[in-house]
């Protein structure tokens, strides 16, 4: 799996603004949304290796948000494989408006079993 990426994008709305998340106070992409944004990427970069019925979840990340973004833009979020260790993937993380970096880090996901997942709830 190593190297496996994938690109996810959203459209900077009122819904993911730091306001409307309660991150913060001003109409711009909320970091919560932004690394929401990344940990998608990295779920669909490997939705596709996995064995039948698992997913992942995601452990840990970690990510700078060095410029903001304002309400239409369009932001993308790359995530790379980096690193399997038996059930633990760790994956690079970045996310861009056009050709500005918005910010970048790692994320580290899980490989879990849904049905036994669910079933300790």
């Amino acid at each position: 799996m190593t190297g496996l990426t994938n690109t996810s994008q959203l459209t900077v709305t009122e819904a993911v603004t730091a306001v409307a998340m309660g991150s913060g106070d001003m109409p711009v992409l909320a970091t919560p949304a932004m690394m929401a944004l990344m940990e998608n990427a990295a779920m669909l970069a490997v939705a596709d290796h996995l064995p039948e019925g698992s997913t992942t979840v995601g452990g840990h990340i970690a990510s700078s948000h060095l410029k903001p973004s304002k309400l239409g833009d369009t932001v993308t979020a790359t995530a790379t494989v980096t690193r399997v260790d038996g059930k633990k993937i760790e994956f690079k993380v970045q996310a861009h408006c056009g050709d500005t970096l918005l910010g970048e880090g790692t994320h580290l996901r899980f490989i879990v079993d849904r049905n036994k997942f669910m079933s300790r709830l």
